[in-house]
């Protein structure tokens, strides 16, 4: 949640509200505008009430041009339907709404089959606000398996526990090591190796590790990383010092990529050391926010102290969650989609947004002036810098250049220890189609030339140059 500050002075003004707003009378309508920064003393016409908000809102960037953004952008007019059908549905009332709770419950259960767990009936999970909250639960199972390991030696002030894992993690990683602490130990990058390195990462370990965290699908570039080799990487350590390090596997995008895509990819429950993946419905699994999944591959990999119980259509339902009310919309539309789809449907279409990734990186190499770092042969994500002639723009100024045409493209600096390297990534998305994709190139094509004739990079301040922060 952003953190805003209270109004300023400027923000008192109270300004007359277009006539046409109000009533027929449009006389009767004018009426002076209501404060923004505390209740309005009187209520307001409905309709007076919505164009003011619609208004204000027509500001904000298109989503359908946001190729910043992992979040699901386009579904159905039947998906939007169900939705609205389900939006008064709290998700927390499992015996007053049983078969939203059910629907739930089948989620889980499609996914366990899915991610291929040894026994999909015994698989536990449940559905989250998104991959933020599903990350916050993996890692508390983590640590509390961990303190149930070392009740001997913890809590004490000598020992703390540790989370192991690349330095191109989401976020919301640091958040969860911040929040419960855990000493977060992260693998930095080195040259063209932009992600964890498994052999690096078991040397971080010891005997205060509660997990390593492998990311399915990095926010920085959209490539994967190499789980099955951090995972046998884990067990030579378990063989020449006798630590069991389990790893969870952050699949937010890519949990829902390579299951269709790369069915060869071993890197999910046939990999006896992951614990625990989560992945968002509202990514790649084609769902409007927010909704995300966490699977732990058994009830041992989720310690029970951790769940409370419902009760559920007269028995007993566990819950594992941070987040208490919430709409059932976005779990109902989960599995309408899963319904909808099967598993050919999500092949066709992350197939073909994959195939949009790869021909549109290759159309921007093609300009000349861009160097490619990955090419959407993974994630349907690509990452591209400025090539090393290019002396007149540099990544900012195409961002900011782009965002005057309305697409949103991020430019940001590479953690360390790449700081020296600046880049621009695309997402894209179910719903960007070829057809988006060439009046993409059109626009960026119509740029090139001047920012060819630039002096010198302009963006003077890089930090306020996007507002890209995974």
């Amino acid at each position: 949640m952003a953190l805003h500050k209270g109004p300023q002075k400027h923000e008192h003004r109270r300004l007359s509200v277009n006539p046409f707003f109000g009533e027929a009378n449009p006389v009767g309508g004018m009426t002076e505008a209501p404060p923004t920064h505390r209740l309005p003393s009187a209520p307001l016409a409905p309709s007076t009430a919505y164009q003011l908000v619609h208004d204000e809102l027509m500001l904000d960037g298109n989503a359908r041009l946001n190729l910043a953004t992992f979040v699901t952008t386009w579904m159905e007019p039947q998906a939007g339907v169900l939705m609205a059908e389900c939006r008064d549905k709290n998700m927390i009332d499992k015996d007053e709404y049983p078969r939203t709770a059910e629907l739930e419950r089948r989620c889980v259960a499609m996914l366990a089959d899915l991610w291929n767990a040894p026994d999909p009936s015994a698989a536990v999970g449940c559905s989250t606000t998104g991959s933020s909250e599903a990350c916050m639960l993996a890692g508390m199972a983590l640590k509390r398996r961990w303190m149930q390991r070392n009740q001997d030696r913890y809590p004490s002030s000598g020992v703390r526990p540790n989370l192991v894992m690349g330095v191109n993690v989401q976020v919301c990683w640091e958040k969860f090591c911040n929040f419960w602490e855990v000493e977060a130990r992260q693998v930095p990058m080195e040259g063209d190796r932009y992600h964890l390195d498994p052999q690096a990462a078991a040397e971080l370990c010891d005997e205060n590790t509660i997990g390593v965290v492998g990311i399915l699908g990095s926010t920085f570039d959209g490539s994967y990383e190499p789980i099955a080799d951090l995972c046998a990487a884990l067990d030579d350590l378990q063989e020449r010092t006798g630590l069991d390090v389990p790893v969870h596997v952050d699949g937010a995008s890519g949990g829902m990529v390579a299951p269709f895509l790369d069915e060869d990819l071993v890197w999910d429950f046939r990999l006896p050391r992951v614990a625990s993946i989560n992945t968002s419905g509202h990514k790649y699994g084609l769902v409007y926010p927010g909704v995300g999944w966490a699977l732990w591959r058994d009830k041992e990999a989720l310690p029970e102290e951790l769940v409370f119980r419902v009760n559920y259509l007269g028995g007993d339902m566990p819950t594992f969650a941070l987040n208490f009310s919430r709409p059932g919309a976005q779990v109902v539309a989960q599995y309408y989609t899963f319904l909808r789809l099967g598993r050919e449907g999500y092949r066709a279409v992350q197939q073909s947004t994959r195939d949009v990734a790869g021909a549109l990186a290759e159309r921007i190499a093609a300009f000349g002036d861009f160097r490619l770092l990955t090419r959407g042969d993974q994630l349907p994500v690509f990452a591209f810098t400025t090539a090393p002639d290019v002396t007149s723009f540099d990544v900012f100024d195409v961002s900011r250049r782009l965002r005057e045409g309305g697409w949103l493209v991020p430019a940001y600096t590479f953690p360390p220890h790449r700081e020296d390297l600046s880049v621009l990534r695309i997402v894209c998305r179910n719903g960007f189609s070829t057809d988006l994709a060439d009046l993409f190139i059109e626009n960026l094509g119509r740029l090139l030339p001047e920012l060819r004739r630039q002096p010198h990079p302009l963006t003077q301040d890089k930090q306020a140059a996007t507002g890209f922060h995974h």
